[in-house]
């Protein structure tokens, strides 16, 4: 394997569900805002009404505002409009949970009896399920074993300085082992389905994809040709079939039409993929100001992407394909690299801005994971577009 290789599988290895899958992270999001929720409302609800200690009321109001905290980064961070989720997030995230955990005990310091009030062992356990599909499998292991750590180190301490019937490595083993199990299974998960979403994303690349986009041009190039050939060369074969001599405006005429099958053959291989999609569409390829061809250096997944938000655009009822315009130009931000490319396109939408996002929010969802500087102005009547990436 060469080093280019090894580099890709690498970077393959680290994609999570979020980005394998953006529309199925975006439809599992309610599930993580639910947990948070739930979480800091029954942290509240025992805080208040079912602690066996009366401990320090300070340090468990500390612990349901370390769990919001929490929970609000997980909210945040996983908008399909600010992905893919940052590492730096999960690991604020586990920072909190572990800070909660260990306000928790501080908070009922005592001879506490009843587990079932111990929330922080589960809370810990589902912090890690929420943010499954956001991470790769070898975060998600590394935060469950540091939460796992915490929560056996703060209740065997508070096990050791008030002895009951339970060991102490039996209470540090009970308070780890919820967040232990549901750790093990959130890695098979992010595990299981990268690979799997690997291998149909190989066989999808390596020909459905190519193959659909060569035969769509191929199609439109025959019917742009077959055109030119029922509106201009048939009838004037036809009428130079009626006739005894051959004039020379005749000879100028047939000139003349095959300058412009030569022009259009010329423009039908210049242009770019970008431009026949558009056309496909209903839309016009001159629409498409690309004149160093920079949108061809797209790989296939960035170029599946974009073909699939221009069908679904330009296709909407509310679109105007007359009106599309698209920008392809080379980078110009400070510090970009020299192969950065940057792309700029518009749509006029009959429409609101909440009509806009509640069309086009999944597609943005996508669009924001494949390129992650996506900029995205939703104005009434509006859609602009801006992302850049590096040539392939």
């Amino acid at each position: 394997m060469s080093r280019v290789d090894a580099v890709r599988a690498a970077v393959r290895g680290a994609r999570t569900a979020q980005q394998w899958d953006p529309l199925g992270a975006m439809g599992s999001r309610p599930l993580a805002v639910l947990l948070g929720a739930a979480g800091v409302l029954w942290a509240l609800l025992v805080s208040v009404f079912d602690r066996d200690v009366v401990g320090s009321p300070t340090l468990s109001a500390l612990t349901v505002l370390l769990l919001g905290a929490s929970g609000a980064v997980v909210i945040a961070s996983s908008s399909p409009f600010r992905a893919p989720f940052p590492r730096w997030a999960y690991v604020l995230h586990v920072v909190l949970l572990g800070a909660a955990s260990a306000a928790s005990v501080a908070a009922q310091w005592g001879p506490d009896r009843n587990a079932l009030n111990d929330f922080m062992c589960l809370l810990t356990a589902t912090g890690i399920v929420t943010v499954a599909p956001y991470r790769p499998w070898r975060d998600l292991a590394v935060g469950g074993l540091v939460l796992a750590a915490v929560d056996a180190a703060a209740w065997g301490t508070a096990a050791a300085m008030f002895p009951h019937q339970v060991p102490v490595s039996v209470a540090a083993f009970l308070a780890a082992a919820p967040t232990l199990v549901l750790t093990a299974a959130s890695v098979v998960f992010a595990w299981t389905f990268g690979g799997l979403a690997e291998r149909v994303q190989i066989r999808a690349g390596s020909y459905s994809v190519a193959r659909a986009e060569r035969d769509g041009i191929a199609a439109r190039v025959q019917q742009d040709r077959s055109v030119i050939l029922a509106r201009d060369v048939a009838p004037f074969f036809a009428e130079l079939r009626t006739r005894e001599v051959i004039t020379d405006a005749d000879r100028a005429r047939a000139r003349s039409i095959a300058d412009g099958i030569r022009q259009a053959m010329v423009a039908d291989a210049d242009r770019t993929w970008l431009e026949y999609a558009v056309a496909v569409e209903g839309g016009s390829a001159e629409s498409v100001d690309d004149p160093d061809g920079l949108i061809a250096t797209l790989d296939t997944d960035q170029r599946t992407v974009v073909r699939t938000f221009l069908r679904a655009a330009l296709g909407a009822a509310t679109v105007d394909p007359a009106r599309f315009r698209a920008t392809v130009r080379r980078s110009r931000e400070p510090g970009a690299p020299p192969d950065r490319v940057e792309v700029r396109t518009e749509l006029a939408v009959d429409d609101s801005d909440v009509g806009i996002h509640r069309t086009f929010d999944p597609y943005f969802a996508v669009l924001r994971v494949t390129f992650p500087d996506l900029d995205v102005a939703v104005r009434p009547s509006s859609l602009a577009l801006r992302f850049s990436y590096d040539q392939h």
